[in-house]
């Protein structure tokens, strides 16, 4: 028998609608509010010695952090 071993890969399916659309969306507002919302505590927490590196650091640290969590949506 000379028959050629063909692999049949099935086809990928297409993502879901909450995957494509929805699910990006929510994690685009989650990481903009966290992001946002931990920078402007920084800032209102400011004791006063810590200048410049405060915020700095918060903002750092938060967009770290959002981009863990949400990176691989």
């Amino acid at each position: 028998q000379d028959v050629m071993d063909i692999e049949v890969k099935p086809k990928p399916s297409r993502p879901h609608w909450y995957e494509r659309y929805v699910q990006p969306c929510l994690a685009e507002l989650l990481g903009s509010a966290l992001f946002i919302f931990i920078g402007c505590l920084s800032v209102v927490e400011d004791s006063g010695g810590t200048g410049r590196l405060q915020p700095a650091l918060a903002h750092g640290l938060a967009l770290g952090v959002t981009v863990a969590v949400l990176g691989d949506i």
